[in-house]
């Protein structure tokens, strides 16, 4: 009897410890060791860092410990014989970048990088081992693990230009970033709607363009406005008519980021290993900078004012003049940026630039008749080519939307292709690098349920849709795949206008957009991703994220 009731109790202390083990991303390769004691953590346990240059990965560890567990430990260059977690790097554990090696021990926790990344990257493993409540000391399970990515790109996107977040939550955001073992921020600073990064020779865009007067009510077109008749563009894009009135909320909505507070916030993302990518946007999603300067519009007489609706509406949308005192202007911003961002990666928009402007405009037709441009398509090619040669002599690469195709390609540029996957077929095709972010498969502004909880996007994207994408197109051959850097997530902030908002369109399934940029394809399960995640919940409700209480329900829909 006492046999049965030991190996009972041994049976039910296997299935606790690998309970415990359920990682997102899911590594490379993972062991539990149930047979084996795990380490716990106390008051007198210490972070022990090989050199001062691991010291941001044991801060990171240590923070998360303090703030949701009410843990710190010291953090010291002296190893004690047992009861510290060691942090080091070895060069020579792997051939793939910013691979680690994690064993945990009943003495101790080793940690192992071949790259600072890579012990960083560790940590965000260690943190999942931990337990999802408060407790004297904090029991991990025995395990050994060996990772490293399969994209060298993972990214997420946040728009704040439709609403504006300030600085303790983008870096709240980053820290989401972090957790999830992406290393790349994509800052959308500029759009119709607000203009949100401080530019010194130009004072008037944050003056002028950071403030808008309204936003439309209800989901686009806006409460009120069901009886417009819309113009359909190409690529869905609607227009309306001159004369229709669109009814806002009147409540001013506006900020932006100081160069001061922006090189704060890049450190602290470099800190945790992620570069911030600064979006430009040009010739089109333009209207904040000409309410501010409308000399350089189509139109220069006309008064702009910064957007108050969603989408591409003819009343207010316009596009940059393409002349030289334009690009003089565009220059100066983008090398005030530049000068900013240590970024190698520049993003400079590029799409849903109405040809309509550009049309009508008897400068620009003017333009294109001098320089022997064909059409509006033409056009397009030009302004993002010469936009291109001039971010290039400043040691820069431009990153643009996948219409930077239109007209052709400019020469060293990286697509991101965002209408489906055509663009980056074509641009991995030509040997230029791809990062994909398909609106159907990526946009986590899009609703998560068929009846949301709140307003998003009238589009349907669940968790199991982004879970199952795979970033690397079948018709590409092997040499060709190489070009796919990596994935990213978008998330538009037209129906999103606080903190909890962004949480909840957030989670789960930027879980799930993490285990397709890092995990190996051939490891993916999703019904395995579920169980996964059911501890992440626990994790969602320690930190206090906000996120749909139906993912708890058997079914969620």
């Amino acid at each position: 009897m006492k046999r049965i009731v030991l190996t009972a109790l041994t049976s039910l202390m296997c299935v606790y410890a690998v309970a415990q083990v359920n990682i997102i991303p899911k590594p490379v390769f993972l062991k539990a060791q149930p047979q084996q004691k795990g380490f716990s953590i106390n008051t007198q346990t210490k972070i022990v860092i090989g050199n001062d240059s691991l010291r941001n990965a044991a801060v990171f560890f240590n923070d998360y410990l303090e703030k949701y567990l009410q843990f710190k430990l010291t953090i010291t260059s002296v190893k004690p014989t047992e009861n510290y977690i060691s942090l080091g790097v070895n060069t020579g554990i792997s051939k793939f970048a910013d691979a680690y090696e994690l064993g945990v021990f009943a003495q101790n926790i080793s940690l192992t990088g071949n790259s600072n990344p890579g012990v960083f990257y560790g940590i965000q493993t260690l943190i999942q081992l931990l337990p999802t409540t408060k407790a004297a000391t904090l029991n991990i399970p025995a395990v050994a693990v060996t990772d490293y990515p399969r994209f060298a790109y993972r990214g997420m996107h946040l728009d704040v230009s439709r609403h504006f977040f300030d600085v303790a939550f983008v870096k709240k955001y980053i820290d989401y970033l972090a957790m999830r073992k992406m290393n790349y921020f994509h800052w959308h600073l500029t759009d119709d709607h607000g203009w949100r990064i401080e530019i010194k020779k130009y004072p008037k865009l944050t003056e002028i363009g950071a403030w808008r007067n309204g936003s439309i009510i209800g989901l686009w077109p806006g409460k009120g406005n069901e009886n417009i008749k819309y113009q359909v563009l190409p690529n869905d894009v609607k227009i309306t008519p001159a004369n229709a009135e669109i009814k806002t909320d009147g409540i001013r909505h506006g900020g932006y980021y100081t160069q001061e507070e922006i090189k704060d916030v890049i450190k602290y993302a470099a800190d945790r290993y992620i570069t911030i990518i600064p979006e430009i946007e040009m010739p089109a999603h333009s209207m904040a900078a000409l309410a501010a300067y409308p000399e350089f519009g189509t139109e220069p007489n006309k008064p702009y004012k910064v957007a108050e609706t969603w989408g591409m509406m003819n009343k207010y949308n316009n596009v940059f003049q393409p002349n030289d005192k334009t690009f003089s202007f565009l220059e100066d911003v983008l090398t005030e940026v530049m000068n900013l961002f240590p970024s190698k990666y520049i993003h400079i928009g590029g799409d849903e630039a109405s040809k309509v402007w550009w049309k009508q405009s008897a400068e620009t037709q003017k333009i294109m008749k001098e320089k022997g441009i064909k059409d509006e398509v033409a056009l397009q090619s030009y302004f993002i080519h010469r936009i291109e040669k001039f971010v290039n002599s400043k040691g820069k690469t431009i990153i643009g939307w996948d219409e930077i195709l239109d007209g052709g390609l400019a020469p060293n540029a990286v697509v991101m292709s965002w209408r489906g996957e055509k663009g980056g077929i074509a641009a991995a095709k030509v040997k230029q690098k791809v990062v994909m972010s398909p609106e159907e498969k990526l946009y986590l502004n899009h609703k998560q349920f068929m009846k949301e909880d709140s307003l998003a996007a009238n589009k349907f994207l669940p968790l199991e849709t982004v879970y199952n994408y795979e970033p690397v197109p079948a018709e590409l051959n092997a040499e060709q795949a190489k070009y796919i850097w990596g994935a990213q997530g978008n998330l538009w902030s037209e129906y999103i206008a606080n903190p909890a908002k962004v949480e909840y369109m957030l989670f789960p399934r930027m879980d799930a957009l993490s285990e397709i940029q890092w995990s190996q394809k051939e490891q993916k399960n999703y019904a395995d991703f579920l169980k996964r995640l059911k501890t992440q919940f626990k994790r969602y409700d320690l930190m206090g994220i906000t996120y749909s209480q139906r993912y708890l329900s058997p079914v969620a829909n």
